[in-house]
């Protein structure tokens, strides 16, 4: 299973935009975040994960940052827009995923979860947790993704 990642974003919310910049000051989503290969996301503020998320699509499109999705959803873009005006967003993409499954991911999002649950509380804006049987190697990435954080 190869991850690679993070890449890092920081995204501003303003009432009639999002904008996107990345560490290299790009005002785009580049690289991985891009792939339709299976990615797993990290939504922090100060560092603190408020939501995790899997997705296959590229991530610009699965949050919906050019369109606003419904403000009764629980659509992750509304979690991250109530949370101010400044979050991170990290990608690590499954670059070897057999035919784009995200069942790894899954597994890894599931063990992430579990891992921030144990210092205290669920990721403030967590909705959905796709539980899936896991594995020493994604207990591995979920410890590895989850020592970025400051818990």
């Amino acid at each position: 299973m190869r991850v690679q990642g993070p890449v890092r974003y920081q995204l501003t919310f303003k009432p009639d935009r999002v904008s996107v910049r990345s560490a290299g000051g790009d005002s785009k989503f580049t690289g991985i975040a891009t792939l339709k290969q299976p990615k797993l996301y990290v939504i922090s503020v100060a560092n603190k994960p408020c939501y995790v998320g899997v997705t296959k699509q590229p991530v610009r499109n699965h949050l919906r940052l050019g369109s606003k999705a419904k403000p009764d959803s629980k659509h992750p873009s509304n979690a991250i827009r109530s949370e101010g005006s400044e979050v991170d967003l990290d990608v690590w993409c499954h670059l070897d995923a057999v035919d784009r499954s995200d069942a790894d991911l899954e597994a890894v999002e599931a063990e992430l979860v579990f891992l921030i649950r144990r210092t205290g509380q669920w990721p403030k804006h967590q909705t959905v947790i796709h539980s899936r049987p896991s594995t020493w190697r994604h207990r591995k990435i979920a410890a590895d993704i989850m020592a970025h954080y400051q818990i």
